[in-house]
């Protein structure tokens, strides 16, 4: 049997924990997450999906805000453990306390994309390819040596927080596989090449305006990346106005970049090459609505306005 500590935060963590307590010869003996956090307009404390899942499960789970003063002692004795968005810095002397390390499950084919946006990143970036790696921490982010690898083809209407999902169940099975060889020193590892690698930090609202300019395709990689966080939106009229749901298409009329266009129904925006077809929006300070429901009600204003 082989027993472990585990930490991880959000949804990529759960679906690995998932996985290593669905292995019949892993124990995940403690799981380390981050507080409880407010959520929602009443902002009740909310414990981490991690730590829902660990508590069903009945194994300890700690909640420090740093790991900077972690007391050492406290950790069970385990030769490995095993990390996968987690989204606090691992101190050395954590790492240090286990004598196989700890082992990252990272959404990206390292040394490419390292940091807290892997997936968002490449889809924003209009990859075809990425994968998941496994890897050993150390206290650069993101740069410790190779366990395994694995690749996967991004289909291009694949929204980035489906991808990361399925990249996060490939992760989870890639690393019950890989594990009990690992810890009987059976594989080699490699190193990463820094001049090779690439980072991506948190994304910002700002990071979700469009810039009318570029070609429909980068704004729809736009889209695929930053839904549902930090979501695609414009400017109509001094109001922000949110795109939930669009898609590229190609119309005999040419428009401006940021001009919308109205025709049976349907909301086009001329971009720098095609245009984008709006299938559901959010005006500010109303609800979600189709684009027929908006075209209804302001095509008169909408109808040849400018976004910006």
């Amino acid at each position: 049997m082989i027993h472990t500590i585990f930490f991880g935060t959000n949804l990529v963590a759960t679906t690995v924990l998932q996985a290593l307590l669905d292995a019949p010869d892993i124990m995940v003996d403690l799981v380390i997450t981050q507080p409880d956090k407010p959520v929602g307009r009443k902002r009740i404390l909310t414990p981490t999906a991690v730590a829902e899942l660990a508590s069903e499960h009945n194994i300890p789970v700690q909640k420090p805000e740093s790991l900077k003063e972690y007391p050492i002692a406290q950790l069970p004795s385990c030769q490995v453990a095993l990390l996968a968005d987690y989204g606090l810095i691992i101190p050395q002397t954590i790492i240090d306390a286990f004598p196989k390390g700890i082992l990252n499950v990272h959404p990206s084919l390292l040394p490419k994309y390292r940091g807290a946006t892997p997936v968002p990143s490449a889809v924003l970036n209009g990859e075809t390819t990425t994968g998941v790696t496994i890897m050993q921490v150390e206290k650069r982010m993101d740069a410790g040596p190779i366990l395994a690898q694995e690749t996967y083809e991004l289909d291009p209407n694949e929204m980035a927080q489906d991808a990361l999902l399925k990249l996060a169940k490939i992760g989870a099975d890639l690393l019950v596989e890989k594990l009990p060889a690992y810890l009987e020193g059976k594989i080699e590892l490699t190193e990463q090449h820094d001049d090779d690698a690439t980072f991506c930090s948190q994304f910002t609202r700002d990071d979700g305006r469009v810039n009318w300019s570029q070609s429909a395709k980068e704004i729809y990689n736009q889209y695929r990346a930053l839904t549902p966080w930090p979501g695609l939106w414009t400017m109509w009229d001094e109001k922000r106005v949110k795109l939930l749901h669009i898609s590229p298409a190609s119309i005999p009329t040419q428009l401006d970049n940021g001009q919308v266009h109205v025709k049976n129904d349907t909301l086009y925006i001329g971009t720098r090459d095609e245009t984008i077809n709006v299938h559901t929006l959010q005006l500010e300070g109303k609800n979600p609505m189709d684009a027929k429901t908006f075209v209804q009600g302001f095509k008169q204003q909408i109808d040849g306005a400018q976004l910006s």
